[in-house]
């Protein structure tokens, strides 16, 4: 009778932690879409002023008398509420990775929350700077150069939805290389690579990053250069951080520990 009834209680068991972790998933993907339908409602009555301030730095740059053009019937009304639905994800990034690290967190070791905290935290930091970055610096570079060199008798006006496309590139471009310290320490902190080793090879990780700058960047020598030094530059910080916080393997065990001699 009661082998009958030990495998079926071994099924709920493991059931029920299923079940109640996919509930979980679903009220924080619920909770998740419902922050960034608010923040898309109360952004909407703003979306003209929206694509306007985000195409300052292209307008700013157009020969004077031009303006930029809508190719498309309906582009003038969606393509400034698409730009407001990406604007309502990008503020609520970090809530979106609070629902992650609130779903995640439960698994995890004291140390690793300790370890994993900061990183979430300067990780959205970081990308929030990479997008400024592309945003006040690289557009008005790269649209300056652009409007420079086009040929005698063509006047550059550019359609909005190819502007969009372009700066959303630009934008995810930026805030995901500028993400380069905290993939750094993460590489050295999960033993994936050591610090010796990822020292030695800095010289291929500066060519690969000037490389990723000219696949992920218009073809210009201005955003490539502006794109690959940055990641470099975090790469290095990303490098001393982690010989500075992240503690070795070695350091686990006292050095004057003795082996006993049962084993």
């Amino acid at each position: 009778m009661n082998s009958d009834k030990t495998p079926s209680k071994d099924i709920n068991d493991v059931e029920q932690p299923l079940i109640s972790h996919l509930a979980e998933i679903r009220t924080r993907l619920i909770h998740s879409l419902m922050s960034i339908f608010f923040v898309f409602i109360l952004l909407s009555p703003f979306y003209a002023q929206i694509y306007s301030t985000i195409a300052t730095p292209l307008i700013n740059k157009l020969p004077e008398g031009t303006n930029m053009i809508a190719t498309e019937v309906a582009s003038p009304f969606f393509v400034p509420f698409k730009l407001t639905g990406f604007l309502a994800i990008f503020i609520c990034m970090p809530y979106l990775l609070y629902q992650l690290w609130a779903f995640v967190s439960p698994g995890l070791y004291k140390t690793e929350k300790r370890f994993a905290m900061p990183l979430l935290v300067s990780s959205i930091f970081l990308f929030y700077a990479g997008i400024a970055f592309a945003f006040y610096v690289v557009f008005p570079l790269v649209f300056g150069f652009f409007t420079s060199v086009a040929p005698a008798g063509v006047t550059v006006m550019t359609d909005i939805s190819h502007y969009l496309n372009f700066i959303l590139k630009m934008f995810f471009a930026f805030g995901m290389a500028f993400e380069v310290p905290v993939a750094t320490i993460l590489l050295v902190s999960t033993g994936i690579v050591d610090y010796e080793s990822l020292k030695n090879k800095r010289p291929y990780i500066i060519v690969g990053a000037f490389v990723l700058g000219m696949f992920l960047t218009p073809p210009d020598i201005i955003s490539q250069f502006l794109l690959a030094l940055p990641m470099w530059i975090l790469f290095e910080v990303g490098l001393y951080l982690s010989k500075r916080f992240v503690p070795k393997e070695e350091e686990d065990w006292p050095t004057d520990a003795k082996i006993p001699d049962d084993l």
